[in-house]
């Protein structure tokens, strides 16, 4: 197994590898409840609610749920903003032994027939306004529906107001009949029975919908308590029940359900719930509050630092920026700094290992461009991108391959998809990368948005990277398009800064010196907005795919 050469580089306190003391997620709440009873664990507008009153009511629900026919091992689909229902079912899914069948509010028929159908989901808790997508779902697949509404957890008068603005605006749903109601579980909370087994499937998270149908990662309790406890792991001196985290990514994805949620209810932390990741919001919300912890995806980062009121707000409360899911380009990194005096990081992960897997230290050496260096108990190399079975030199890309007690079980009922993705332990990402001699990875890019250019292989990242360098442009991203002579040549589409103009040729040119001519794009097409999932990664295949 490759020697693990970035252990010099960690931070001191940070530890080579972790003891995951919990069985599962659920054990994180009752921990802290017992430590910190009276602290509050969450705001919601303005609802906010201690610990212990929080875990009562996961008990309550994990009551209501066996009482409904819930048992181990049967899969309950949340379909949930960030919101106070949404912690209570993750946490009283767990506590009984099932699994939570992570869906996007976003999602619309096709996308939840398909989840529902593959995860076979008994129930599914879902806002009321989202029920009528169902309609169809429900025709060739028999579940229990769990209504619940955003007022149920606003306290008055917001609850009145938002009650009131939604029927002007024609959006009230009632629940139906035919759906059982969130609050009615709530009653409560006799002693529910519970799962104690480490290596049981807790989630199932999909993924893969950029590159094809969507397959359900197998995440077990040890996965995700472990990658919590990593992830708690490398910020050394950090004081249980005395932080506060706004957590605006949402849960349903992975990075959110494991660094928005479990991780600062393992430590205590009161988490300030946002729905949306809406900017306006956010800073209201970091004005008011005052967090120490803001994870985001680059969307987040780029649109405050474009927004006209981030002067206004002190931002120097917030000492831990960590970035996921997407690229962070090297220019929003040095703005951030510039702009807000926070320090803003770089990390690495994947729906498949629960995801977190790399991270560039808090407190020491930061590489630009690198998504670190490997989490505590994690393992990673760099192996030939046509066979995988041959390590690369330092220095040289190949594909990432990862091995830890993070990396999932395999995919829902798809033993050819697990056996490709999981070889000998190791899990492969798809992802183009490298090591240097230090041990900091540096991702090149994803190997399925590779572009073919007359034979040379041309990264989207190292294209986009030069985009955001250019004064005028907000968001870019790059896609290969097929072309005759050279079978794929390099599109560009641009979203200018508000106010800016530019032509075609002006962005070509900015490139001049800057990068070989194969990788400079043939084609500029700029936007108004790219399409993005709901935690802000652009969707390359979707702009790839248009006519």
């Amino acid at each position: 197994m490759t020697d693990r050469i970035w252990l010099k580089s960690y931070d001191n306190g940070v530890p080579e590898d972790v003891e995951c003391d919990e069985i599962k997620p659920f054990d994180f709440l009752r921990k802290s409840a017992e430590l910190f009873p009276d602290r509050t664990s969450l705001i919601f507008f303005n609802f906010k609610i201690s610990y212990s009153a929080l875990l009562q009511r996961v008990n309550a629900f994990a009551t209501y749920l066996e009482g409904i026919g819930i048992r181990k091992g049967d899969r309950v689909a949340i379909d949930l903003p960030n919101s106070p229902q949404y912690v209570i079912a993750f946490y009283a899914v767990n506590k009984i032994g099932g699994i939570v069948v992570q869906i996007s509010p976003t999602y619309f028929e096709v996308e939840l027939e398909h989840i529902m159908g593959d995860s076979k989901a008994k129930a599914i808790i879902i806002l009321d306004d989202l029920i009528p997508r169902l309609e169809s779902v429900r025709k060739k697949e028999n579940f229990i529906i769990i209504g619940t509404s955003i007022e149920e957890y606003l306290r008055f008068p917001l609850n009145f107001l938002y009650g009131l603005q939604r029927r002007v605006k024609h959006s009230y749903v009632k629940i139906p009949e035919f759906a059982n109601k969130f609050r009615d579980g709530l009653k409560e909370a006799n002693k529910s029975e519970e799962s104690n087994d480490p290596d049981a499937v807790a989630v199932l998270q999909y993924t893969g919908g950029t590159t094809g149908v969507p397959k359900g990662a197998m995440l077990t309790n040890k996965n995700l308590v472990c990658n919590t406890t990593q992830s708690v792991s490398v910020i050394p001196g950090l004081k249980p029940g005395e932080n506060s985290m706004l957590s605006s990514i949402p849960f349903f994805h992975v990075f959110g359900m494991t660094v928005a949620l479990n991780f600062p209810v393992k430590i205590g932390a009161t988490i300030i719930l946002q729905p949306k990741p809406e900017i306006d919001g956010m800073l209201k919300l970091i004005r008011k509050y005052k967090p120490e912890f803001f994870p985001g995806v680059p969307t987040i980062y780029i649109n405050i630092l474009n927004h006209q009121d981030v002067g206004k707000v002190d931002m120097k409360p917030v000492k831990y920026c960590i970035s996921g899911s997407a690229p962070l380009p090297l220019d929003v990194i040095r703005k951030w700094q510039q702009v807000t005096g926070g320090h803003l990081v770089e990390g690495y992960g994947l729906s498949e290992a629960s995801p977190v897997t790399h991270i560039n230290p808090l407190f020491g050496k930061t590489k630009e461009g690198s998504i670190g260096i490997p989490m505590p108990s994690t393992y990673a190399k760099i192996v030939d991108a046509e066979t995988g079975t041959k390590e690369m030199p330092v220095g040289e890309d190949g594909e990432l391959v990862i091995k830890g007690p993070q990396v999932m079980k395999g995919y829902w009922n798809n033993p050819d998809e697990t056996a490709s993705a999981l070889r000998d332990g190791w899990l492969y990402t798809g992802d183009i990368a490298k090591m240097d001699e230090e041990g900091y990875f540096f991702i090149v890019d994803r190997k399925k948005d590779m572009i073919i250019v007359g034979g040379f292989n041309v990264y989207p990242r190292e294209v986009e990277e030069i985009l955001y360098q250019h004064p005028k442009v907000k968001e870019a991203a790059v896609v290969g398009v097929k072309e005759d002579v050279h079978g794929e040549i390099v599109k560009a589409f641009v979203v200018l800064k508000e106010g800016e103009t530019a032509s075609e040729q002006e962005i070509k040119d900015f490139f001049q010196g800057k990068i070989a001519k194969f990788k400079i794009p043939r084609v500029v097409e700029f936007r108004k907005d790219l399409p993005k999932t709901m935690v802000g990664k652009v969707l390359r295949r979707e702009l790839k795919n248009e006519k």
